[in-house]
């Protein structure tokens, strides 16, 4: 399954940032939650309206992302 079966952006929806399935919950809260050092599981547990896959579909969008930056040299 690719991440953009999960992943959608909705311009009137939290500032148009990525959310999951449509719903409140963006990409950079799971983000967030993870390097902050939730598990998976906590994250489910906490909020039961997401699924594992949403998750690694996060996961998935960040790497593309990453994948696809642009880097810019840093003049002196």
């Amino acid at each position: 399954m690719s991440y953009a079966e999960r992943i959608v952006v909705e311009p009137g929806k939290r500032g148009g940032r990525p959310v999951i399935r449509g719903l409140r919950i963006t990409v950079y809260d799971v983000l967030g939650w993870l390097a902050d050092g939730m598990t998976p599981d906590e994250i489910l547990e906490d909020f039961p309206e997401l699924e594992r896959a949403d998750i690694q579909a996060c996961l998935a969008y960040a790497a593309n992302r990453e994948r696809h930056a642009t880097v810019l040299p840093v003049s002196s």
